[in-house]
Formats: C-alpha cells, sequence, structure tokens
C-alpha cells in the first residue's frame, strides 16, 4: 500500500492541517526528472516546504505535548484530593457513594488523555515515516543528496524522538488509584527486584513499533507499571536492562537452548540502569522437559561490579562472596544455602566449559504488575540491540574485561560498526503466568495477545536472535524465526479493539451503560478487574451444545472450515441489545503454522495406516487361508484408525481455530495402534505356528 493512501486513511481528521504535506511534496519531486531537469530554484522550493512541515509538526507536538501534561497534573490533583477524602470518610464511617462516582468521572477524564497520548504518538510515528519516505524519494529521484542535511535538521526538532513512557508510568499511578478506590496496595513494589528463582509459563510476542504506545496503554488498564522503587522520580534510565551472554567456541550454550535439549543452561551477568551500577546479577536458566515433570526456571545471585573478573578466574572464591552474608544472615539459611550452591555451579561451568563474553542485550523495559502478586506479569522491551562482546576477528571488543566499556546505554549505539551491532526492529512482549493446572488464563490477556497489536513467536531468545545474527558465519544451525524477519508482522487494525475515546454523546443511558460502551474503554468496577471477568468472548457467546456420533464428525469440517451462519450472527447481536457492543469480542486467526503441524500430525498417522493396509493387501492377494485371516485383522486396524486420524484432525483444528487452552497431545491413540498392531501379530503367528 502506498504511504500517502495510509496518511489519509490513518491522520487525525481534526488534526488535518497539521501534518506533513505528502501529496504536495511529491507534486515539487514530478516537476524534477525524467520529464524536466532538477535546478536550485525547484531544490530551494522542494526544501522550503520540507522546513516549513517540520516546523509545523514540531510545534504542533510541543504544543500537545503540554496540554497532555497540563491534564494530567490536573487530574493528579484531582484524584489526590478524592483519595484524601474517601481516607478521611472511611475513618469516621461516612457514607462515601458519591466519591465512586468522582472516580468514574475520573476514569472518564484518563481515558481521554489516554486516548490524547495514543493519537499523538501515532501523529509523530506517521510525520516520522512520511519524512524519511520522502527524503529518500528525493534523493532518488533527483540524485542531489538531502539525506545527511535534514537528518542534522530533525536532530535539532527531533519530535520522533519524544519518549512518552514517563507520562505513562505517571497515568499508570494514577489508573491505579482509581482501581483500587484510593486504598493503599498490599505487597511490595520492589518484590521483583528482590526474587532469587522464577517458576512461570513465559509466551512471547513481536509488536511492531506502530503498535507500542497502544499497547501499553491497553495493559495499564488492568496493570499498573511496576516500579521497583516507587519514591524515587521516574527516569529514562530506570528501564535499561544489560545482560551479557556467556558461550564458548563451540557455542555449546546456544546449541542447548536452541535444541531445548533437557538440561540446558543459559550463563548471564546481569545490571539495571547505567553503567554505573555496581550490583551484577548473575543468572543461569535451564530448561527443562515436560516429560521432566519440573518447569524451566531462572535462578541468580548478586556480585560486587569490581568482583566479577576474579569471580570469572575462579580468584574469587564461593566462600569470600557469601562471607559477609553469613555473618549478617537472619534466619533465610536456605536461601543463603541454595545461592551459594547456585555460584559455585556456575562458577564451575564457566571454568570448565572455558565460556567467555559472547553477546550483549541492551532493551528498555517496562514492566506490568501488581506489586509483590507475581500471578500475572506482563513485560514490554522496546530499542532491543544485540552487541558483539567476544573478541574474535583479531578485534579487542571486551578484551580481558567480562564487557566491553566503550559502550553505555546510549541507544542507537552510533559508535558501533553495523557488524558489531543487530538493532532489532520489533519490540518483545512476554507474558507470564502463574496458574493452578486447569486455571484459564484472565479474559482481557486472552483478548489481547489474540488483537491485531502482537505477532506470536513462540521460544523467541535474544540471546539465540543475537548469535544468529551477528556470528551467521560461525553457526551451523539457525532459529526457525529467521525468516519470519522479512514479513511485514503489521496487520489491519480491529474497530472493536484498542484505545478509543470515550463516547458520552448517548443520553438514556444510565452512567454503568455509558461506561460499559465506550469502545475500547475498560472502567473496572473495583480491584479485582485484573483477573478480567468483566468480558466474555465471542466465540462462548453463541451455542456450543456437543453432538456425539457420525454426525458430529461429519459436521467438523464445515465448523472449521464454513463460515459461522447469519442466524447465529444476528442472534449474538440481538442478545447485546441489538447492537455490536464491547462485550462482543472477534478473536483473530490463530497462527497458520498450527494448523500445518496439525496437518503434518494427520499425514503422519494417514502414511502409518496406509503402510498397513498395503500389507494387508498384499496379504489377500498374494497368501494361502492363514494371511487371508491375517489379512481381514491387518484391514480392520488400519480402517479404524484411519477414521480416528481423521476425527483427531478435525477436532484439533476446531480447538486451534477456538484457541482452546490445554493438552493437544494423543495419550490414547498411540499405545491403542500399538497394542492392536501387536495382537494382529500374534494372531497371526498363532494360526500359522498351528496350522504348521
Amino acid at each position: 500500500m502506498r504511504f500517502g493512501h495510509t496518511l489519509k486513511t490513518s491522520l487525525n481528521i481534526e488534526w488535518t492541517s497539521y501534518y506533513l504535506d505528502y501529496d504536495k511534496l511529491k507534486f515539487l519531486l514530478k516537476q524534477g526528472p525524467p520529464h524536466n531537469e532538477w535546478t536550485e530554484e525547484k531544490e530551494s522550493k522542494f526544501v522550503e516546504k520540507l522546513e516549513k512541515d517540520l516546523d509545523k509538526v514540531y510545534n504542533f507536538q510541543k504544543v500537545k505535548l503540554r496540554e497532555i501534561e497540563e491534564k494530567i497534573r490536573e487530574e493528579t490533583l484531582q484524584v489526590d484530593k478524592i483519595c484524601n477524602r474517601v481516607y478521611t470518610e472511611e475513618s469516621n464511617k461516612d457514607d462515601n457513594s458519591s466519591e465512586v462516582d468522582e472516580f468514574v468521572t475520573c476514569e472518564i477524564e484518563l481515558s481521554k488523555i489516554m486516548a490524547d497520548i495514543h493519537d499523538l504518538a501515532k501523529f509523530t510515528r506517521l510525520n516520522y515515516t512520511g519524512f524519511i519516505k520522502i527524503i529518500k524519494k528525493h534523493d532518488k529521484v533527483t540524485n542531489w543528496p538531502l539525506k545527511p542535511m535534514f537528518s542534522a535538521r530533525m536532530n535539532a526538532k527531533p519530535f520522533h524522538k519524544e519518549n512518552y513512557d514517563a507520562l505513562i508510568v505517571h497515568i499508570s499511578g494514577l489508573y491505579d488509584k482509581i482501581r483500587t478506590r484510593g486504598k493503599e496496595r498490599v505487597g511490595d513494589s520492589a518484590a521483583g527486584g528482590k526474587q532469587a528463582a522464577f517458576v512461570r509459563n513465559t509466551t512471547k510476542y513481536w509488536v511492531h513499533m506502530d503498535n507500542i504506545t497502544e499497547l501499553k496503554l491497553i495493559i495499564l488498564k488492568h496493570l499498573p507499571v511496576l516500579v521497583f522503587n516507587p519514591n524515587k522520580e521516574f527516569e529514562p534510565q530506570d528501564c535499561a536492562i544489560t545482560s551479557i551472554y556467556f558461550d564458548n567456541d563451540d557455542f555449546e550454550l546456544y546449541m542447548g537452548r536452541l535444541d531445548k535439549t533437557e538440561g540446558a543452561e543459559a550463563i548471564r551477568m546481569r545490571w539495571y540502569g547505567g553503567m554505573d551500577v555496581n550490583t551484577i546479577f548473575v543468572e543461569r536458566k535451564t530448561h527443562h522437559e515436560d516429560w521432566t515433570g519440573e518447569k524451566s526456571v531462572k535462578a541468580r545471585f548478586p556480585i560486587k561490579e569490581k568482583y566479577v573478573n576474579a569471580f570469572l578466574k575462579g580468584e574469587y572464591t564461593v566462600e569470600e562472596l557469601f562471607a559477609k552474608k553469613r555473618r549478617q544472615q537472619n534466619g533465610d539459611s536456605q536461601g543463603l544455602e541454595d545461592m551459594t550452591q547456585l555460584a559455585q555451579e556456575v562458577q564451575y561451568t564457566i571454568l570448565t566449559k572455558k565460556l567467555h563474553p559472547l553477546l550483549r542485550t541492551f532493551y528498555n523495559r517496562t514492566a506490568f504488575q501488581l506489586p509483590g502478586d507475581a500471578r500475572v506479569r506482563i513485560s514490554l522491551d522496546t530499542e532491543l540491540s544485540l552487541i558483539r562482546e567476544d573478541n574474535e576477528d583479531g578485534v579487542q571488543r571486551s578484551g580481558d574485561n567480562w564487557r566491553r566499556m566503550d559502550i553505555g546505554i546510549d541507544y542507537p549505539f552510533n559508535q558501533l560498526p553495523e557488524s558489531d551491532i543487530c538493532r532489532f526492529p520489533y519490540a518483545i512482549l512476554e507474558v507470564k503466568l502463574q496458574t493452578h493446572v486447569g486455571q484459564e488464563p484472565p479474559q482481557w490477556i486472552t483478548e489481547l495477545v489474540n488483537s491485531h497489536l502482537v505477532e506470536s513467536v513462540p521460544k523467541f531468545s535474544k540471546f539465540i536472535h543475537g548469535c544468529a545474527t551477528l556470528l551467521e558465519d560461525k553457526i551451523n544451525i539457525l532459529p526457525f524465526w529467521l525468516p519470519q524477519m522479512d514479513v511485514d508482522i503489521r496487520k489491519p487494525e480491529r474497530d472493536d479493539y484498542g484505545v478509543r475515546r470515550p463516547d458520552l454523546t448517548v443520553n438514556n443511558q444510565s452512567d454503568d451503560e455509558s461506561m460499559t460502551n465506550m469502545r475500547g474503554i475498560d472502567i473496572p468496577d473495583d480491584e479485582d478487574t485484573v483477573h478480567g471477568n468483566d468480558i466474555e468472548a465471542a466465540s462462548n457467546n453463541g451455542s456450543n451444545k456437543s453432538r456425539g456420533g457420525l454426525k458430529s464428525l461429519l459436521d467438523l469440517p464445515k465448523k472449521i472450515l464454513g463460515k459461522k451462519p447469519a442466524d447465529s450472527a444476528s442472534n449474538e447481536v440481538a442478545e447485546n441489545g441489538g447492537s455490536s457492543s464491547r462485550g462482543v469480542i472477534y478473536v483473530t486467526s490463530p497462527s497458520a503454522k498450527a494448523f500445518f503441524a496439525n496437518e503434518r500430525t494427520f499425514l503422519s498417522w494417514l502414511s502409518c495406516t496406509g503402510l498397513i493396509g498395503a500389507l494387508a493387501v498384499g496379504l489377500l492377494n498374494f497368501s494361502d487361508s492363514v494371511g487371508t485371516v491375517s489379512a481381514i485383522v491387518f484391514t480392520g486396524v488400519s480402517t479404524v484408525f484411519m477414521v480416528y486420524a481423521l476425527y483427531s484432525y478435525y477436532q484439533r483444528a476446531d480447538r486451534i481455530k477456538r484457541k482452546d487452552e490445554g493438552d493437544y497431545s494423543d495419550k490414547y491413540g498411540p499405545l491403542v495402534l500399538t497394542s492392536l498392531i501387536i495382537i494382529a501379530v500374534l494372531v497371526n503367528f498363532y494360526i500359522r505356528t498351528k496350522d504348521t
């Protein structure tokens, strides 16, 4: 799709006059080659128009940003005022029903501010993309290089470098106060920074740069931004996370993590913030296969930066590392013993496997989690950079140190050669859940991961991607997602999902109905909203009565391949009051890879049963009466399992389409098939022996 059309269909109608005049600039370029000569006069006119548009965009963004900041300040005062009043009235046991209405009003105002931030972020991205494309087109058509000069002009008016994270963190705090109705959260805000071991179910997704701000705004409606030090003013470097991954010359750890072998390890040094941080975390991630009954786990221990090199060489012992902690321990002896054992094992692995610094990952992380509650944790990593740390190719990068010192957290690291860095084009969304067996994830998370904002990439690893990209000539096996890098992951926007401005124009509704019908904005009733019980998926609205027998099997292809009948759709609309409300969520199509995997499984079953059937045909045509009996037995086994394979294929396809959670493995089919084949062989052996 041409960018001019994209710009026209995506712009904010109210801000039309403040966008880059892309069509006008294209018209000026058409005055040049190939039909006419490009002259200095035409170049001056083009540059003048470009400068004028840059000023227009930059000044408008500054004005709107100041407006948003002022609104946030006003709303902060209002929320604090209501919270203080509620606290006073609760202490006096007065009725505070009027304050509930005020909280709802504040929530509506915050929704409007969130919509403003979303619109401004989109405005910025569209204009930045427009400037880049028109400059590229200019240089290509005219052969007059303008990019270096105009890049300097854009850096002087850096509207495209505006970071909205500080605003998002502030809004998150206000939203959390409204969600809890002014009550204090019970839990340690810094709990995430103190955990020594983690056991979670993690799923990973790519997020296009155009969708990052919208995704953050959607998540903070359900989970607050996790701030490790709430008493400190937010700074951009608070989001920075840097890790140094270790491996040997044989890429032993890389291959283990890529193949997902049982017990495969990844060892890294991690720190939070700038290069002046004194505490480094030594972390080990261990992969466990499902059949072991254990979960993959991450464990870590802290060490002072000045001791890291000595620890890696074995000169700084584990006893010295934890000597001070042993003297100061106050009861948690088991935790200290676990960290001591971990440190001994990591140091032994580094020395025996001759591990050395190989790769650095840097990114800015926004984490969403209830303080002290790790059941639901979402992290979004942006500006991901993968940087070489090895000393191969005759280049001293880290040298004898455990990390290179020529860079810090100054993204985009322009001082590095392109061969040393890979700037990942997407953000990484990680959804980490701690749920009981059989427990469904919160509904809002299911809607989020099914939305147009994310692209599922199971088992994605920053370490593996960095090695495969920067050290491709030294690695024999590459990860499966590399070809996906060449595909545009953006999907068509859905009108029923995303950040939308509250629509409060309907007057004949109650307040609760108005709040429910606000498109794209969920107004929670209480702090339990985080569990997502307020929205029902569209897949649960229709009739799902199960039918058994052959009719069920014959109807499965229709359910999977056919469209929903019109009367079913109309019933859903009728149930929602005659219109498509926020309650109906149309789930996007599942990944094609899941369907292909299901087809491969079906074809594997079919090849096995086909082989048994061919054996039966051979026995029937070229054997005696004993062979005929065996042929009948094998034919029965083959036919039964062909039908079973077809049924399983359609059943799995139906579950994939509905995005059904749970176990997709076949626990009984292989066992029964093997048993029947053994029985058939034994029957043939018995009859043949008896006949002989």
